[in-house]
């Protein structure tokens, strides 16, 4: 796990694949960290991709590295209301408390983790690597 948070955070953006419906839906991420052994997350309730994580937990990240690597990671995403893990989401990105100014007791924050999650990295030469989580 620890290896593929390091890839993250080395790649910086990553993208988080979810479903709306019939629909699939993509959007950016920055935030990753690890916590009591799991992949961690974080959004706000407000946003469309909570609902779609509520709908349909099953999802998917994406990260690509500079020089032609990318990392797949998918799970079911499972919210955890504990302010033990937002605690540590906000010392870990001070940044996000200009979003949620009541930090840990902000109530529109959600983190979620991956239950279950599968890793996989590729690269355009068809090398294959799969992680043991």
């Amino acid at each position: 796990m620890e290896e593929i948070l390091k890839i993250l955070k080395a790649n910086g953006v990553f993208f988080l694949a979810t479903t709306d419906g019939t629909a699939g839906r993509v959007r950016p991420f920055g935030f990753a960290e690890i916590y009591d052994g799991r992949l961690y997350f974080f959004t706000g309730k407000d946003k469309e991709v909570y609902q779609q994580l509520v709908a349909h937990p099953d999802c998917e990240i994406c990260s690509c590295s500079p020089t032609g690597q990318w990392l797949r990671v998918r799970g079911r995403a499972v919210f955890d209301e504990s302010k033990e893990i937002k605690k540590q989401i906000f010392a870990s990105m001070p940044r996000l408390l200009e979003l949620y100014k009541q930090g840990e007791d902000d109530p529109r924050g959600a983190a979620f983790y991956l239950e279950n999650p599968e890793a996989v990295m590729m690269d355009m030469q068809g090398n294959f690597r799969k992680f043991d989580i």
